[in-house]
């Protein structure tokens, strides 16, 4: 027997079968989309989670799914959605979950890009692959609600499942296997697959488990993050299955719903990007519900507003900030709760598996304290873009993965994401990290939210543009806002032009589209001088 052989445990698709094997009545989830259906179950134990796991990759593999074939996923987060993970996980396939917000073209994109075998969608979805169903490739599909098929030849996924087997599939998978494939958010150009391992999956959720954020079985975590992205997936949502914790699905995210969930289900943990906490902050009866069940509150995804993490944790919660991306599958740093008030801007020191470097441009270490680029190495990272040999070679050059984020090390090692590498611009001479800007400019009371991004200038290169949503009833001006930096910028990052707007443009993630922004206020900024 190889040491391989000896060391590989298997997939994720085990983690149901041990704790069906050894506390199959411990509730496992409860999909509160379903809760006023009766189509199917919405309150499930890890017993009744795991038969129907089983009777699922019955039914895909009697349709002809075999290892390594992709399957995506147009779902809303759901008891199904994670039902259709875990029967891919024990058949050895690709699940290949696509954000809805995209549109028909930008879904045959993927499709077509990953060469998709199959599909299991909502039926609201549709619409997003009957102009392309031809085109796809895809073989067969399942739908989830609507009570006629709304492509022809599609089946009811509950019924389909219904007729399945209760019987686990005998297929080798070993951590090194795929076992999922997310389409990055394609900033620049066309999006990329990025490959997750089962090993990737697991090493993430050990990660976290050693890390203060650490789940308990005990743990009840509410998962309303689109699980199409890795943050409503991993951060929390699989760590909790791995560990045999219950978790409570909601299918689309309201901040007045998502509090009366953690009131009804006493909730311990949740992670929410900062958009979605923000619209929580705001909620006029906020102090009105019941969270005294909440013991963790974790934010990443994008830059979170400092007056954001002062909001809670002068409610006395603990607030952690994380960071990661797609490609580390998604946990790689962690700032614990006792260091929050006082580093707050940073997102901490590496997770217990995680290596971090800041390099220069020549791949070199640069001087604590000095911008760089983010470098890592883990077990958590992925194995590389579908089909992208070169853009996979070039992310992993000299054996790190190079994550396109500028970053600093303060004194004490922890780590600060000044910005995006893209993002940043030089003015005079001078670099200019638009997250520094951001995040003073956050504490102006008339702000909702901003962003500013580089634009050309005759004199300097390059300078700042804010774009602004005022809060409701409020004007802003940029001389006002220039009086604001006083003091705590210096005077070269201080924006030279302003767009009042009514709300920035974000993906489904929350992230704000800041090439959305420079191709629209970028090559002509004196329109929009304030």
């Amino acid at each position: 027997m190889t040491g391989d052989a000896i060391h590989d445990v298997g997939g994720i698709g085990g983690w149901l079968e041990v704790h069906a094997e050894r506390r199959p009545r411990d509730p496992a989830l409860f999909d509160m989309g379903m809760a006023d259906s009766g189509a199917a179950p919405a309150r499930l134990d890890y017993g009744a989670l795991d038969a129907r796991v089983n009777q699922l990759a019955d039914v895909l593999a009697a349709r002809g799914l075999r290892k390594g074939d992709r399957l995506a996923a147009l779902m809303l987060n759901s008891a199904a959605f994670i039902e259709t993970l875990f029967a891919c996980a024990k058949l050895g396939a690709i699940f290949l979950p696509i954000n809805f917000r995209l549109s028909p073209a930008e879904v045959l994109f993927i499709l077509q890009d990953s060469a998709a075998h199959m599909i299991v969608y909502h039926a609201p979805f549709a619409p997003l692959v009957a102009p392309v169903r031809a085109q796809s490739g895809l073989l067969h599909g399942f739908y989830i609600g609507g009570e006629t098929a709304p492509m022809p030849g599609d089946e009811p996924y509950e019924a389909a499942l219904s007729a399945g087997r209760n019987r686990p599939p005998r297929i080798p998978v070993a951590q090194s296997d795929p076992h999922a494939m997310m389409y990055t958010s394609g900033t620049t150009g066309r999006p990329k697959g990025a490959v997750l391992t089962h090993g990737n999956t697991t090493w993430n959720a050990f990660n976290l488990l050693l890390s203060e954020g650490a789940l308990s079985s005990e743990d009840v975590v509410l998962t309303v993050a689109p699980m199409f992205h890795i943050g409503g997936l991993n951060v929390h949502t699989l760590p909790a299955l791995y560990k045999g914790a219950r978790i409570v699905v909601q299918p689309r995210f309201d901040p007045a719903e998502a509090l009366r969930a953690v009131e009804a289900e006493r909730v311990t943990m949740m992670f929410l990007v900062p958009t979605m906490w923000l619209a929580i902050s705001r909620l006029p009866d906020f102090d009105r519900y019941d969270l005294s069940s909440l013991r963790a509150l974790m934010t990443g995804g994008a830059p979170t507003p400092l007056p954001l993490l002062e909001f809670f944790q002068s409610r006395g919660f603990k607030f952690f900030e994380g960071f990661g991306m797609t490609e580390t599958a998604p946990n790689a740093c962690f700032l614990a709760a006792k260091d929050a008030a006082r580093k707050n801007g940073s997102v901490g020191k590496p997770l217990a598996h995680v290596k971090m470097r800041i390099v220069d441009e020549a791949d070199r270490d640069v001087p604590q304290g000095e911008v760089g680029e983010l470098v890592m190495r883990g077990p958590n990272l992925f194995i590389g873009y579908w089909n992208r040999p070169e853009a996979t070679e070039e992310a992993f050059r000299n054996g790190w993965f190079h994550s396109g984020d500028l970053c600093r090390q303060d004194e004490e090692g922890f780590y600060y994401i000044v910005d995006r590498k893209k993002d940043m611009f030089i003015s005079g001479g001078e670099n200019v990290y638009p997250v520094e800007v951001e995040q003073v400019l956050n504490r102006h009371p008339k702000v909702s939210e901003l962003a500013v991004i580089g634009v050309p200038d005759e004199h300097w290169g390059e300078v700042g543009m804010l774009i602004v949503a005022p809060r409701a009833g409020e004007e802003i001006t940029l001389s006002e806002m220039a009086t604001f930096c006083e003091g705590k910028l210096a005077h070269f990052k201080v924006p030279r032009h302003i767009a009042v707007v009514d709300a920035l443009p974000r993906n489904a993630t929350g992230k704000v589209l800041k090439h959305t922004l420079r191709r629209q206020y970028g090559a002509a900024p004196a329109a929009a001088k304030g």
